[in-house]
């Protein structure tokens, strides 16, 4: 049989195994979830399709737009991600570089002198050799597919950390607005309890000269004193939430917030001395009225249009499960890299060059120098180590499968939260600015019927207090609905 008869099958058995990938065929887990999210209530019209916008779009305030801009620039986190991604980058660089051969070149000069005890002649004698190589060191054929695994699960990694990245962008925006509003809405209850308190010290003035003239007793007075206090209390507390509020939101921003870019509260209107309540008589008159309640700007969001039901597909372009199914896709690599340990591994060493005694005879003819080292490792016997580091890989995708599954179900739990209280919030406000026009009036009778002596001053504080309360309820509304918003936006996965 002649040596090419020989070499054809062999060739042929070489490129077949050299498409040999021993990793198990990857396909996408089906998400353990309802197939669709129900929206209770459609926002914003009647959508077909969800369509996914950019922060930018969805925000329409013009600070809070320079504001995630300054965000974007400056936030450590973010800073992290991206120099995490440059770490990946470099390191599948590496990995690629694997599949690859390595060439060097080598230049040597060796002189050398020998005693004359150890020569023929009896006398001494100096020898010199010179050599220029070039040559490949230890270039695996990858045979198996195990660099080439390895190469694989390398940018898988590149590709997570991508997603990564995009997953803290998506949250900086979030939280950059939340916190945000969060300063706006205190602002807000700031400014309502400096006029309540501004409210309740004139009401305190007018009963402590009626006390003065005998007009009420001392219990009154005393009582009247409570409400100043505990009003004075909540200026202190929203003084110093305020001022947490801004040191968060600096944090976020990674920089000195500009004043220029704080939200501002509608101012408050002051509060008449006195106001006319109809009453069953019409003719008593009250010496305090309600404080207005400091509504929150316009809208700073967009209100996403979202449809009635929204396939649960949306979720999987959510940048955070976009990162969990790349580490999962980098174990099934792994895995084939962990496979292929079982197999014989082929290396190749050569070289090729030229030496001479002398530097000017380097590149003559008759001295040229090659190698060829081809070597082969099986592996026999090594103790179960390889069965071990692939029950490692296998148990590491178990793992990362289900992470998978565990992200999908807290994407798909957090976007049917923010679309549930999405579905009430409108009737939620709607109602409290019911009952708060209600407990006005409540509170500007109760104060009419006192001066009238109808109803003793416990009466008055009950009706202060709950005004109060639905004023601060209302408040909190207003920023519940704003943040549903930007919640909105981020759960469905940003745009």
């Amino acid at each position: 049989m002649s040596s090419r008869t020989l070499l054809t099958p062999l060739c042929a058995l070489l490129i077949l195994v050299g498409c040999t990938n021993l990793a198990p065929g990857y396909d996408r887990p089906a998400a353990p979830v309802p197939t669709a999210l129900d929206n209770a209530a459609t926002v914003a019209g009647d959508s077909t399709a969800y369509a996914p916008l950019g922060w930018d779009a969805v925000v329409q305030s013009a600070q809070l737009r320079e504001l995630i801009t300054l965000a974007l620039q400056n936030n450590r986190d973010l800073r992290s991600a991206a120099l995490a991604i440059e770490r990946a980058q470099a390191q599948y660089g590496v990995s690629r570089a694997d599949r690859l051969p390595g060439v060097g070149g080598t230049a040597q000069a060796n002189r050398t002198r020998t005693a004359a005890d150890l020569t023929t002649a009896g006398r001494s004698q100096t020898s010199e050799q010179y050599s220029v190589q070039l040559g490949i060191t230890s270039y695996e054929l990858d045979f198996f597919g195990r660099v080439r695994n390895l190469n694989e699960a390398a940018l898988q990694e590149v590709l997570r950390t991508t997603d990564s990245q995009r997953s803290v962008q998506l949250s900086l925006v979030a939280e950059v607005t939340s916190a945000w509003l969060n300063l706006a809405a205190d602002q807000a209850r700031l400014e309502l309890a400096r006029e309540t308190l501004r409210s309740r010290e004139a009401s305190y003035g007018l009963t402590e000269r009626m006390h003065r003239l005998g007009g009420t007793s001392g219990l009154v007075l005393a009582q009247n004193q409570t409400t100043v206090d505990s009003a004075r209390a909540d200026v202190a507390a929203f003084t110093s939430q305020v001022a947490r509020d801004r040191n968060a939101l600096q944090l976020l921003v990674g920089a000195p917030v500009p004043a220029a870019l704080l939200p501002v509260v509608q101012p408050v209107p002051p509060v008449p001395a006195a106001a006319q309540v109809p009453d069953e008589r019409r003719s008593e008159r009250v010496t305090q009225a309600a404080a207005p309640v400091p509504m929150l700007r316009e809208s700073a969001l967009q209100l996403l249009a979202v449809p009635a039901q929204i396939p649960s597909s949306v979720l999987l372009s959510r940048p955070d499960v976009m990162a969990a199914e790349r580490s999962l896709q980098a174990t099934y690599a792994n895995i084939g890299a962990a496979r292929a340990a079982f197999f014989p591994s082929i290396s190749l060493t050569a070289s090729v060059g030229t030496a001479s005694n002398e530097l000017s005879g380097l590149f003559g003819s008759g001295n040229l120098l090659w190698s060829f080292v081809p070597q082969i490792r099986l592996p026999i016997f090594d103790g179960g180590r390889n069965q071990a580091n692939l029950e490692v890989a296998q148990a590491n995708q178990r793992i990362a499968l289900t992470q998978y599954e565990k992200v999908i179900q807290t994407a798909f739990r957090e976007a049917a939260d923010a679309l549930a209280e999405r579905a009430t919030l409108t009737d939620r406000i709607s109602a409290q600015t019911s009952l708060l026009a209600a407990t006005e009036r409540v509170y500007a009778l109760s104060e009419a019927r006192f001066k009238a002596g109808a109803d003793n001053y416990l009466t008055v504080l009950d009706a202060q207090r709950s005004l109060y309360a639905a004023q601060q309820t209302l408040l909190s509304l207003q920023l519940a609905e704003q943040t549903n918003r930007i919640t909105l936006y981020k759960v469905l996965g940003g745009g």
